[in-house]
């Protein structure tokens, strides 16, 4: 199990498919961009009391991304540990594993914004927040926002939209370094080996370092550990629960 290396040929169907689909989604972006139509505002996720919230964007804005550089980073990541995720697991599972920590994403990153949202309200009037509910939806699609900083703070809260793979994504690593925790990566900076459950471990920590450091960063941090975290406990559940999954 530690030495495994599927063929770079050989792509399996879920992740192959996964990778179509998000690159057609970037570039419908683009043509609809160009009429005025703003998919990722349309399919990203939403904060739940964003009048803009609607419940199918939990998962379509895993599908969504900001841009190339976005997208080829996660499809480059679901390519190269995803792969043989689905080759060790088959199909089925990898595809309820990929779509359980983007929803496990989606879930901590939204706890996280609510609980953000009540500390930034708790130091506002009632009417102040009302204002920001009823009328910051409206402003923010006008390109503007509140002159008030805790308004404004408030505002981007309720209306941004959290778009991008990376919570499955993380998922899929954290699975990849607990199935393979001695399998050898290399970094590119600096270009030194790792062992895949060290350099997991390392990310998990930074994340979640940046996570409470960066508060209003425009990098979901904690939906990534929200991925990973939903990733072990599905991994978990299927080592007590499979007989000889392994």
């Amino acid at each position: 199990m530690q030495n495994f290396r599927p063929s770079f040929n050989t792509v399996p169907p879920v992740v192959k498919n996964l990778i179509i689909i998000n690159a057609i989604m970037l570039f419908v972006t683009y043509v609809l961009s160009m009429r005025g139509i703003d998919l990722a505002g349309i399919l990203g996720l939403r904060y739940f009391q964003s009048p803009d919230f609607r419940p199918y964007q939990l998962v379509t804005h895993i599908f969504m991304h900001g841009g190339f550089t976005h997208l080829l980073f996660n499809m480059f990541a679901l390519w190269m540990f995803g792969r043989v995720l689905e080759s060790v697991w088959g199909p089925k599972r990898f595809f309820i594993y990929y779509f359980v920590t983007g929803l496990g994403a989606a879930a901590l990153h939204t706890f996280v914004n609510f609980m953000e949202f009540q500390s930034i309200a708790s130091k506002m009037t009632p009417e102040a927040v009302q204002m920001v509910l009823s009328e910051g939806t409206e402003i923010f699609n006008q390109g503007k926002n509140f002159s008030d900083p805790l308004a404004g703070k408030l505002n981007l809260i309720l209306n941004v939209p959290t778009v991008g793979a990376s919570g499955a994504v993380f998922g899929i690593l954290l699975g990849f370094g607990m199935l393979f925790p001695n399998t050898q990566l290399m970094l590119l900076f600096p270009p030194i080996p790792i062992k895949a459950k060290y350099f997991v471990m390392g990310y998990g920590a930074l994340e979640l370092f940046l996570g409470v450091t960066q508060t209003g960063s425009n990098i979901a941090h904690f939906a990534h550990l929200g991925g990973m975290l939903f990733g072990f406990f599905m991994i978990k559940y299927w080592n007590r629960n499979t007989k000889h999954f392994f």
